[in-house]
């Protein structure tokens, strides 16, 4: 996988509950929605399972992760704040 990436990156879990904005090869941010709560998570990847968490998201998603744009990320960021 020597495929030159440009960051960010966008991906959204196929149940639709979170979004990803990963920004580099070591780091990303999470919306994830319970119930009627948004939670914001950041992580700085600084051990190998969360590294090799990127990389999945980056280079094998097509499982787990549909990949989005830049506006559903924000569309999706939007939506979920005005519910608080």
């Amino acid at each position: 996988m020597t495929e030159n990436l440009k960051f960010p990156q966008y991906r959204k879990y196929k149940n639709g509950k979170s979004v990803f904005k990963i920004s580099s090869p070591s780091t990303f941010t999470e919306i994830q929605v319970i119930g009627s709560n948004a939670i914001v998570h950041t992580v700085e990847a600084k051990i190998l399972p969360d590294r090799n968490y990127i990389y999945d998201m980056l280079y094998a998603f097509e499982a787990n992760w549909d990949k989005i744009s830049a506006i559903d990320y924000a569309n999706f960021q939007e939506k979920v704040t005005q519910k608080q």
